[in-house]
């Protein structure tokens, strides 16, 4: 039997025979029987513990129900993994695809498992300064690295469109949002329209994350060093200041026990401050500063506001897969408040 370790969404069930069946053909030294055991949160793409008695792997699945267009590819996501692996940049190995959805119900991928640590919560209650001060530092210096690829150089051309990224960010966005809209939020509507009316240039195209904070990082077990990064669903071609001003705005945030980490003193913690990271990121990825942030961090947020409401709109329709769902639901009002906030900042008119 599986040890899910949370209540299952509807449709979730997984045929524990068919899998192993498909594991013994597609993966070199496999022998079951397996257990899974389904990891907390991760409410986009459904990720498990799968274990055998002598080797441990993770899988994870495209959600089972309706979904909206585009969303939860995990064939690009595993696309991605091949292609960085081998370069050695810290991602898990992917080991295969399955694209038939009648073996688990969706399509799914089984990665390695990495042995470390992941962290939820951006104060790191549990470390002294020092090593928090090098956490945060290896995540700068980590998602640097990241923007360094030259995707033709990783077969990765094709990843993505190369040009217009903000634009077409925010119109896809706002697709998103209207595709799961529950409710009328005014901030949001405000938001779609400035940022669409204000669209930056792009400054180069490389390879993004799309979703790079801490939980999303494994570090290896003693010291700060970053063994994986995971969870590459919103992963693409585009502009590495959207990736940057994504992990920057948790410093803008309202701490809230995870990655967040606005209106703390991060001085006594020993965690970097916004402008440190900034700073930082700049001088190992060789770009300047921007001069008015604020629109990244609109953006970011209107983001966020659009993957929150995708979330809210599952828990109706039933196919959220995780009990952390409705906390990251009850989210969409307070991000999109701050979200204008940031473009009023920025420059936006007071609608």
């Amino acid at each position: 039997m599986s040890a899910i370790s949370e209540p299952a969404a509807v449709g979730t069930a997984i045929d524990l025979d068919r899998l192993a069946t498909w594991m013994g053909t597609h993966v070199a030294g496999f022998a079951g029987p397996i257990t899974l055991d389904k990891f907390s949160g991760g409410q986009s793409n459904p990720t498990f513990a799968l274990d055998t008695a002598t080797k441990r792997y993770v899988l994870r699945r495209k959600p089972a129900g309706a979904l909206l267009a585009s969303a939860h590819a995990v064939d690009r996501e595993y696309r991605l993994l091949s292609a960085l692996h081998p370069e050695g940049f810290p991602v898990p190995r992917p080991i295969a695809l399955c694209e038939d959805e009648t073996v688990i119900g969706s399509a799914f991928y089984v990665m390695e498992r990495v042995d470390g640590r992941t962290f939820w919560d951006g104060k790191l209650p549990d470390h002294e300064p020092t090593e928090r001060r090098e956490i945060y530092e290896q995540m700068v210096a980590t998602l640097a690295r990241l923007h360094r690829f030259d995707p033709a150089q990783v077969g990765l051309t094709d990843y993505g469109r190369p040009g217009n990224y903000f634009g077409r960010q925010v119109a896809r966005w706002s697709r998103q949002y209207r595709a799961a809209q529950t409710e009328d939020v005014p901030e949001v509507e405000k938001l779609m329209d400035w940022l669409s009316r204000t669209v930056p240039e792009q400054s180069s195209a490389t390879i993004i994350h799309g979703d790079y904070r801490l939980d999303n990082l494994i570090f290896d077990p003693s010291g700060g060093k970053v063994a994986s990064v995971i969870d590459w669903e919103l992963s693409t071609i585009g502009d590495p200041l959207a990736d940057f001003s994504y992990f920057a705005v948790h410093w803008i945030m309202p701490a809230d026990g995870l990655a967040a980490l606005g209106e703390v003193d991060l001085a006594p913690l020993g965690i970097p401050s916004l402008e440190d990271i900034t700073d930082l990121y700049c001088a190992l990825s060789e770009r300047p500063r921007v001069a008015n942030p604020h629109w990244y961090f609109a953006f970011n947020l209107f983001r966020i506001v659009g993957i929150v409401q995708g979330i809210r709109k599952r828990i109706i329709d039933g196919t959220a897969s995780s009990l952390e769902a409705e906390r990251s639901a009850a989210k969409l009002v307070p991000m999109a408040r701050l979200g204008w906030e940031q473009a009023r900042i920025a420059g936006a008119p007071n609608l």
